[in-house]
C-alpha cells in the first residue's frame, strides 16, 4: 500500500507547501490494483457497467445522472490500455481533459438507455461486435469475459457470439477493497465535510423545524464544501424511529424527539456513511439507556478490528435479530452492520450476523468500512443509531468519523 504522511483531513485545494492527493498516483494505485486482479482471476478481460467500476478503471466520470442508465462502459483486457465508451461528446472531452487515456481509448457509446431504443435497433450488438473484435486483437477472446452489472440483451448477445460471460464484479471488489493512503485521504476528507454538517444539525434542530429541511439544509451545506453527490439524507425523528424506516419525511420536531440522520454523500468519488443520533430538548431514561447500549456494542465492535480478525468475530458480539425485536437476521439486516467505503457505498467487506458467521473475511490493513448499530428503547418509539467509519491499520482501529457520539447529544437543552 502507497504510504505517505497526511494530516486528517488536508484541504481540498493542490498546494506546494503540503503534500496531499497526489491524483496521478491515485490512478495509477487504481490501474494496478484492477490489473492484478485480473491477472490473479481466471478471465481475459473485464467489461464494466458500473460507473463506480469505470471511475477506477479510467479514471473518468459525468453527471449522477448516468449513474443508473448503464449507458458507459470500460473495458480492461489483459496486457491493454483500458478502453471507455461514453455518453456522446464526453468521449471527445475525455480525450482533451484526461490525458492519462490511450489516444483513441475513450470513444463515443449509446447501448439504449435501459431498453428505450429497443434491442433491434442494433446498437447493442454493434458495440459487442466492437468488444469481441479488441478482445480478439488482445488474443483474449477465447477467455471468459467478466462482467460487472449488465442489461440482459448485453448479455444475451455477449453469449450469442460466442463468448463466456463470467461475474466481473467480484474481480473488480477483490481489487477495490484495499485502500491507498490517497483514497483514505479522500474518505476522510468525505467524513471532515460531515462532522461540519452535524455541527449545522444539531444548532438547528430544535421544535418546529421539518425533516425534510434539515435534510436541505445539510444538502446545501455539502454542495457548497464541494461534495459530487449527496446520495442520501435518512432523517428519523419521534415515532418514525422505530422500526427505521430508511428514509426522511415532513415530520415536525417535536420537544423529547429522539432523531437520527445518515448521511451518505461523497466527495472525489468516495463516500461517507455516517450516522448520529440527538434528543431534542430534554432525554427521558428510556432514551438514555438505549443510547448507552447501542454505544456499547459499536465499542465491542470497533475494539476488535485489527489485521487478521475475521468479519464473523465481529458480528458475533452484536445481538441476535430476535433480541431486539425482530423475527429474523433477514427482517433485521442492516441494524447491526458493517459495510466497506470506497468509490461505492457497499463495498468489501459486509459485516453482519445475516452473511459473515458461515461465510467470514479476514480484515487486512488498509481496509475502510463503517460499523453501524442500533437500539430500540423501551418506550416503544425511540431508538438510538450510531455509525463509525473505520480505517483498519497495523496498530488497530482508527475512527475518521469525529462528531461526538460518546454521549447521547441533547439538542438546544431547555
Amino acid at each position: 500500500m502507497v504510504t505517505m504522511s497526511l494530516t486528517p483531513s488536508p484541504g481540498r485545494m493542490a498546494v506546494d507547501f503540503e503534500e496531499r492527493v497526489d491524483y496521478d498516483r491515485l490512478r495509477s494505485y487504481r490501474l494496478a490494483r484492477a490489473r492484478a486482479a485480473l491477472d490473479a482471476s481466471e478471465l481475459g478481460a473485464l467489461l464494466v457497467f458500473d460507473v463506480n467500476n469505470i471511475r477506477y478503471l479510467t479514471s473518468t466520470m459525468i453527471g449522477e445522472w448516468a449513474r443508473d442508465k448503464v449507458a458507459r462502459y470500460a473495458l480492461l483486457m489483459r496486457d491493454r490500455e483500458p478502453i471507455v465508451w461514453d455518453f456522446g461528446s464526453a468521449a471527445l472531452h475525455h480525450e482533451i481533459y484526461a490525458p492519462w487515456l490511450q489516444p483513441g481509448n475513450s470513444r463515443p457509446g449509446m447501448l439504449g438507455l435501459r431498453g428505450s431504443v429497443a434491442p433491434d435497433a442494433g446498437l447493442i450488438a454493434r458495440a459487442v461486435a466492437e468488444i469481441r473484435s479488441e478482445l480478439a486483437a488482445a488474443g483474449v477472446a477465447d477467455l471468459p469475459i467478466g462482467v460487472d452489472i449488465a442489461e440482459l440483451p448485453m448479455v444475451l448477445e455477449l453469449q450469442r457470439v460466442g463468448l463466456d460471460v463470467r461475474d466481473g464484479q467480484q474481480v473488480m471488489l477483490d481489487a477495490r477493497q484495499i485502500k491507498s493512503a490517497d483514497e483514505i485521504a479522500l474518505l476522510s476528507t468525505a467524513a471532515a465535510m460531515v462532522d461540519g454538517v452535524y455541527q449545522t444539525l444539531s444548532e438547528a434542530l430544535k421544535p418546529g423545524i421539518r425533516e425534510n429541511e434539515l435534510v436541505a439544509i445539510a444538502n446545501k451545506q455539502l454542495y457548497d464544501m464541494g461534495s459530487d453527490d449527496v446520495e442520501a439524507i435518512n432523517a428519523v425523528s419521534g415515532e418514525r424511529c422505530n422500526p427505521h424506516p430508511h428514509n426522511f419525511s415532513d415530520r415536525l420536531i417535536r420537544p423529547g424527539d429522539q432523531a437520527f440522520f445518515d448521511i451518505i454523500q461523497s466527495y472525489m468519488g468516495y463516500r461517507t456513511c455516517y450516522y448520529r443520533t440527538f434528543v431534542v430538548g430534554r432525554a427521558t431514561q428510556p432514551q438514555k439507556d438505549a443510547y448507552t447500549q447501542c454505544r456499547e456494542w459499536i465499542d465491542a465492535a470497533i475494539d476488535l478490528v485489527r489485521p487478521g480478525v475475521s468479519t464473523d468475530q465481529i458480528a458475533r458480539v452484536w445481538p441476535k435479530a430476535e433480541d431486539f425485536g425482530f423475527d429474523s437476521e433477514m427482517a433485521a439486516f442492516g441494524l447491526q452492520f458493517g459495510h466497506g467505503l470506497g468509490l461505492a457505498l457497499h463495498e468489501r467487506p459486509i459485516i453482519s450476523r445475516l452473511n459473515s458467521l458461515e461465510h467470514p473475511m479476514e480484515l487486512q490493513e488498509g481496509m475502510v468500512f463503517a460499523l453501524e448499530t442500533y437500539c430500540p428503547a423501551s418506550d416503544g418509539v425511540s431508538a438510538a443509531r450510531i455509525e463509525e467509519e473505520i480505517v483498519v491499520t497495523a496498530d488497530g482501529p482508527k475512527v475518521i468519523t469525529l462528531f461526538p457520539a460518546d454521549e447521547l447529544f441533547v439538542t438546544n437543552p431547555y
